[in-house]
């Protein structure tokens, strides 16, 4: 987040966390429920025992009850070569860091061997489609979070998978070419 913005913002975002519902999935009023198996919970809940010395932990963290609940949790002050920073939670996880130029947090986004998605929220149009550009990411979403065209490729960068899917890229994903040479 913009420096000159960073504070209001991480408060007003852990404001939202905070106001998620934690429940059961099949609860209306559910906004997070229990990751999907035991042994996604527990990668995800070995970020905490590893975060870096000075990270605050703003909300969140792990359910005390047993369950496989990550309540939504907000992170700051983890440097962006953090293992928080550099590898993909997949959990109801979010860490925030203040720059100050674009180049800045172009450099700490594209910071990891990961690409599989990234966001970016400007008002100026020129700066938004140079950002995206420069984004090491399979998805760039702008102003907006997870629309999706299924005729749009979709898939990551570095070690965010292999290959896309979706529109004419489904076919390559799905299925393995075959020559097959004869001689009558």
């Amino acid at each position: 987040m913009q420096r000159y913005i960073y504070d209001d913002f991480v408060e007003r975002f852990v404001a939202s966390a905070e106001a998620l519902t934690v429940g059961a999935p099949d609860d209306q009023r559910t906004d997070v429920g229990p990751l999907a198996s035991k042994e996604h919970f527990t990668k995800v809940a070995g970020f905490f025992s590893d975060l870096p010395d000075g990270a605050t932990v703003h909300c969140g963290g792990v359910a005390s009850d047993g369950s496989w609940v990550v309540k939504p949790t907000v992170i700051t002050g983890a440097d962006a070569d953090a293992r928080i920073c550099r590898e993909e939670v997949f959990g109801p996880v979010v860490t925030i860091q203040p720059f100050d130029t674009e180049e800045e947090a172009v450099a700490m986004a594209n910071g990891t061997k990961y690409g599989l998605n990234a966001m970016l929220f400007n008002e100026n149009l020129r700066r938004a489609h140079r950002v995206a550009a420069n984004l090491r990411a399979g998805t760039v979403w702008v102003n907006c979070f997870f629309v999706r065209d299924l005729r749009a490729p979709f898939g990551g960068v570095g070690w965010s998978g292999v290959g896309r899917e979706g529109g004419n890229f489904s076919r390559e994903f799905f299925t393995e070419p075959k020559a097959v040479v004869m001689h009558p």
